[in-house]
């Protein structure tokens, strides 16, 4: 009988040979599976490693598009400069990566680490950009001792230049490097490391035409990082550049006439928009901006009390005052409230719901019409008509005017400003508007806040007799650019109103009387040339503080404003000034605006 001990050890060995197989197949199903996963899922990772082992991808920076002004003078043009990159991918391995590459660069090692850290996120085999502006005997040193450093890349760079230095930068802009968040975005995804790029003005504006295209050198390398061959090279394809509407002569008389204050002038061609100069003060200098900053130098540069970076001429937000006068007569006279006969007397000053209401002459200006009324800016009239008109109405003229929205000029930052109403009072400080509100409102006071390229295009509004302009930078080659930024950015606005041009023109003769005719605009008079204009100074302390301070015989600051525009009958030029703290309208800003009316006139006789 046979040996059923046998049999029982057979079984066993047989369940023990087929685990095995199992575990064998198993294994062999790991090996196919990840076989395939480097030979398909991963194929393109392993195969750019295996590539940058060779082959060598560098940047070939196209030059930036140059800018000029209207008469073609350059603004911003390059000049020639090196920089060194490194590839990390080179230097695996070494206990001390960073300390030779720091002592041949002349940079603390430090610098150099935070400077490649910066980057961690991206591909080890991409250059990262850690000195700029090497010096011909740098560049010298550091190819001579290529064999030693495969890691470093030498490369040529056009770097930007403003030749005038801070002129027009409010306008120009700067450039700073792009950051990790930038590259990875679709804006910049055929931008590198190092790259620079616009960060405000027409710089970062026009960045996708002024920026051209980067080409490419793909090269063989051997195991020293030295050439053996160019595979392909493709050069880089500069963009035609930009042609400001700028005047260069007017923008420096702008920025001359500032000099040493804080404010802004705008002047521009009254039919068309062309902004002819766009002065902010106190302003910067670009040229820093290339080279990068230490965290203590851009620290006082944001830090600095009179905020140079700031552009006064769009984002500064100011009361309008008197100016604003000229809004609140086409709202009265398009309402039918007045009519150029209706008069109010002026006694200096006038009780309204139980609140006295100065004029800013104490010894009032008699019995007087809407003409008079602007020549004088009399508060008192103008109080009258903020008791007739509720503030929502005023609202509809002034955002009609252009008041409450971005004008649309092909500038970043550009501030809405703000236009009250009673709903915006209940929404933003939870109270009712009280009708004592709307008479501070009809002079251009209270919760009302404007900036000067508002005020510039509402003086247009007025001097193209109710047809809207949008204010612009660029020449009529970049038009379809700026026409598509100021639709993207507040300018979409119809530039149809049904303004009535008789009613518009009773305005524009208490503009002309208020320069030619002994009004507060005198300053701004320039013989033979035939200008409209009015004045504006606003309180920068509330009414209440104002009367306790001016009873203590305490000097209140006010600001400055002028807007105008000549000729009367044929408009050509526009020119809005505003000086921070520089007291009454008629003798601060209107003299600055008449030497901007006096150049325009002198520069068009010549040429």
């Amino acid at each position: 009988m046979p040996d059923r001990g046998i049999y029982e050890d057979l079984s066993q060995v047989r369940r023990r040979a087929q685990r095995l197989v199992w575990v064998l197949e198993a294994v062999f199903a790991l090996i196919l599976v990840f076989y395939w996963k480097v030979q398909v899922l991963d194929f393109q990772k392993y195969w750019m490693l295996s590539e940058s082992n060779r082959l060598r991808e560098t940047s070939l920076p196209a030059p930036r598009g140059l800018i000029t002004d209207r008469n073609k003078i350059l603004m911003a043009t390059n000049i020639a400069s090196f920089r060194t990159s490194l590839i990390r991918e080179n230097i695996r391995g070494l206990d001390q990566p960073y300390a030779p590459v720091s002592r041949l660069l002349g940079l603390d090692e430090g610098t150099v680490e935070e400077r490649l850290n910066k980057y961690r996120g991206l591909a080890e085999f991409k250059p990262v950009v850690v000195k700029e502006n090497l010096a011909l005997d740098e560049v010298a040193r550091i190819e001579a001792r290529k064999l030693e450093f495969p890691e470093l890349v030498i490369e040529a760079e056009p770097k930007r230049r403003y030749p005038f230095q801070s002129f027009a930068s409010h306008v120009l802009g700067y450039l700073q490097e792009i950051s990790e968040e930038e590259i990875r975005s679709k804006a910049y995804r055929t931008r590198r490391v190092g790259d620079m790029i616009g960060k405000m003005g027409v710089e970062a504006v026009y960045e996708s035409i002024l920026a051209g295209e980067n080409g490419q050198l793909t090269e063989v390398i051997d195991n020293l990082g030295r050439r053996v061959k160019v595979l392909v090279r493709v050069e880089p394809r500069p963009n035609p550049g930009l042609q400001l509407t700028l005047d260069f002569d007017l923008q420096r008389k702008a920025e001359e006439l500032l000099a040493g204050r804080e404010g802004a002038i705008v002047v521009m061609e009254a039919k068309t928009g062309d902004v002819l100069a766009l002065a902010s003060y106190p302003t910067y200098e670009p040229n820093r901006f290339i080279n990068r900053f230490l965290p203590q130098e851009w620290q006082g540069l944001v830090s600095d009390p009179s905020h140079p970076l700031e552009n006064r001429a769009i984002r500064g937000l100011y009361s309008p005052g008197s100016v604003f006068k000229l809004t609140m007569a086409l709202a009265a006279l398009d309402s039918g409230v007045i009519n150029d006969r209706t008069t109010f007397f002026c006694g200096g000053e006038t009780k309204i719901y139980g609140t006295k209401f100065a004029c800013w002459n104490a010894g009032g200006h008699g019995s007087l019409s809407l003409v008079p009324a602007i020549q004088n800016s009399c508060n008192v009239f103008f109080y009258n008509l903020g008791r007739r008109i509720d503030v929502d109405d005023i609202a509809r003229y002034a955002k009609m005017t252009g008041f409450g929205s971005r004008t649309g000029i092909d500038l970043p930052g550009e501030k809405e400003g703000l236009v009250p109403t009673t709903e915006w009072k209940k929404r933003n400080r939870k109270a009712d508007w009280y009708p004592g509100e709307t008479i501070s409102v009809a002079i251009g006071q209270g919760p009302l806040l404007v900036t000067p390229v508002q005020v510039a295009a509402q003086t247009a509004f007025i001097a193209n007799r109710g047809r809207k302009i949008f204010p612009h930078l660029v020449g009529s080659t970049s038009k379809p650019y700026w026409s598509q930024w100021s639709a993207q950015n507040g300018g979409a606005i119809s530039p149809i109103t049904s303004l009535k041009r008789s009613d518009l023109e009773k305005v524009i003769l208490g503009m002309w009387s208020s320069v030619n005719k002994g009004g507060t605009g005198g300053g701004a008079r320039v013989e033979g040339f035939d200008i409209c204009g009015k004045t504006g100074s606003t309180q920068i302390i509330g009414r209440e503080t104002a009367e306790r301070l001016a009873q203590r015989n305490v000097t209140i600051k006010t600001h400055s404003w002028f807007t105008g525009f000549a000729p009367r009958d044929s408009p050509e030029v526009v020119v809005t000034v505003l000086v921070e703290s520089g007291g009454m309208g008629g003798a601060t800003a209107a003299p600055l605006a008449g030497e901007m009316f006096g150049l325009y006139r002198r520069l068009k006789a010549q040429r």
